[in-house]
């Protein structure tokens, strides 16, 4: 007995006759290699971990971000650049799109650096002396600037006395005459021995003090009482009183040091070379003659020479030199400059 022979046919033969290719793999995970295709006639291997427990898997990398490998496209890319920028030009650094180069963050477009906002600024020249322009206060004395100071005449109706020659300009209808030539007229200077004379200036309008670009420093008095070194006085309120003082003592130039003190409500405008200090008076306080600006009334002064060497001797020389000693309770002061003769 024979038995007919047994043909094994593929399980994927259609009945058509032609066989159907196997399905593709499945897509390998990011970042490791695909597997070949299995070969005609023969099944695809089991995945990887096929009937065996599952082991934990370690995490991913993080997907890329958009875009990534390509070039980043320029801010703006795409838009309608601000007015006052045109395409392509960048903002400068630290300040907001749209903003010209070379103008400062916050500063609207054509104002100067340094003018306030919102002023108008004039072109030209106008425009470049902006910042030097008066300074209005509506105040009797005002500063200008460190080495100039106006007097507006007009309020308070009383006139100033001021060291002649030291009137700059003036605006207005201001009258100038000397002041009587007596001692209190004629001030004897404490080193040169040239003459300290007064003008008076009255009227209706604004007078400008300076002298030799020394600083001035406007000091108002409220009834109380100040002394100042002759060399120093620029200018006062003629409603002050003062009084003229002589300082004797051995050595000093011209045989005294002439002082000023003033006494009332006014006030004393004072030059000084250099920026001054103030110090309270100590038992053990001694200034140079010819730095001392000024001191408080009721101090007391004495005149102290003692020979030390100055920077300037010369052969012949004995390098004398006159200190001014002041004593004094507690809260009395004194003035003194970065200078000396």
């Amino acid at each position: 007995m024979h038995t007919a022979p047994t043909i094994v046919a593929p399980m994927n033969t259609p009945p058509g006759g032609s066989p159907v290719p196997p399905p593709p793999p499945a897509p390998a995970p990011y970042g490791q290699p695909g597997q070949p295709p299995p070969s005609y006639g023969q099944t695809a291997p089991p995945p990887p971990g096929y009937a065996q427990p599952q082991a934990p898997q370690a995490p991913h990398a993080p997907a890329p971000p958009p875009g990534y490998g390509q070039p980043t496209p320029p801010p703006g890319y795409g838009q309608q650049p601000p007015p006052g920028q045109f395409p392509g030009q960048h903002a400068p650094y630290g300040g907001p799109q749209g903003m010209p180069q070379g103008a400062p963050q916050g500063m609207p477009q054509g104002a100067p650096q340094g003018a306030p906002q919102g002023a108008p600024q004039a072109p030209g020249v106008l425009g470049a002396l902006q910042q030097f322009r008066e300074t209005p206060t509506g105040q009797r004395w005002t500063q200008q600037n460190k080495k100039l100071v106006r007097a507006d005449l007009g309020i308070g109706g009383q006139s100033v006395l001021a060291r002649q020659g030291s009137m700059v300009l003036y605006q207005g209808k201001v009258e100038f005459s000397y002041k009587g030539a007596g001692f209190s007229g004629r001030i004897v200077g404490n080193a040169t021995g040239q003459e300290m004379q007064l003008m008076r200036c009255s009227g209706q309008g604004q007078v400008f003090f300076a002298e030799n670009s020394t600083m001035l420093h406007p000091i108002e008095l409220q009834g109380d009482a100040v002394c100042v070194s002759a060399e120093n006085v620029l200018a006062f309120d003629e409603t002050l009183q003062y009084e003229v003082r002589r300082i004797e003592g051995h050595g000093i130039p011209g045989g005294a040091l002439f002082t000023m003190q003033f006494q009332g409500t006014g006030t004393i405008v004072v030059k000084t070379h250099g920026i001054p200090v103030v110090l309270p008076v100590t038992p053990t306080t001694f200034a140079d003659a010819n730095a001392v600006v000024a001191w408080s009334a009721a101090s007391q002064v004495v005149v102290s020479s003692q020979v030390r060497m100055r920077r300037n001797a010369y052969p012949g020389d004995t390098g004398e030199s006159v200190n001014l000693q002041f004593r004094g309770a507690p809260g009395n002061f004194i003035v003194v400059q970065p200078y000396e003769i």
